[in-house]
């Protein structure tokens, strides 16, 4: 079976193609390049070295949500066009558990994280090689997300280029019982999606058209909004 894996939702550009469990092309960048330009490109590049045909894909795996609502609205519309144009499903998996499956030998809480602004953050935390949900997926702050992990007694390893953002504010509530990742592993990888991918069921083809990212809370602009509807209502 043939995957191709897309994660766009972060800054971050990541695209693997997997066949029969085997990476046969992978791409990790983390430049500064708009994901609507690169993506298609890169696709284009790795079926090409892979010596793959579009065709021959079965499966797309993309990550889908939380993160950046642009990033994600790029890669799931993408992976939405390929797979109904080739007849073939779409898996999303959450992307903060991509980014912890880099962590997944770490004996302890592996905590991913994405700086959401205004001290808040999307994270979760998981454990174990089956990466096992200790905390959902969920937007908050963060003071709150390490008041809960500071309840757990274990030792956490913090995943995501974002974690810099809060290192000191993570020490002083964790001390030595935190662990920070080395910098190759902030960044997300689509092999680790497709990976993830397959252990989940496989939807319908026609599951695509109702496939939406997860975002996890409303735009700003969109509670801007809300919030003026309420005033006109008064």
């Amino acid at each position: 079976m043939i995957w191709l894996g897309i994660e766009t939702s972060n800054a971050p550009l990541s695209v693997a193609i997997v066949k029969d469990g085997q990476v046969l092309a992978e791409i990790v960048q983390n430049i500064k390049q708009t994901h609507s330009v690169t993506v298609m490109p890169t696709i284009e590049e790795l079926l090409k070295k892979a010596n793959i045909r579009s065709e021959e894909i079965d499966a797309i795996a993309v990550a889908e949500g939380p993160g950046s609502y642009t990033g994600l609205r790029i890669g799931v519309t993408i992976a939405k066009t390929l797979a109904w144009t080739l007849k073939i499903p779409v898996v999303g998996v959450s992307s903060l558990k991509v980014l912890a499956a880099n962590g997944e030998l770490f004996n302890g809480i592996i905590c991913p994280l994405f700086d959401a602004r205004r001290q808040n953050v999307y994270a979760a935390a998981y454990k174990g090689l089956q990466l096992e949900k200790i905390i959902e997926e969920h937007h908050g702050s963060i003071d709150e997300l390490l008041l809960r992990l500071d309840q757990t007694k274990e030792p956490i390893l913090f995943v995501g280029l974002d974690v810099e953002n809060f290192k000191d504010k993570i020490i002083e509530q964790l001390g030595d019982r935190a662990y920070f990742a080395n910098s190759s592993y902030h960044l997300p990888r689509a092999s680790k999606l497709i990976a993830l991918a397959e252990d989940q069921p496989m939807p319908t083809i026609e599951d695509v058209h109702i496939f939406v990212p997860k975002y996890h809370r409303i735009a700003q602009a969109e509670a801007e909004w809300i919030k003026e509807q309420k005033k006109g209502k008064q």
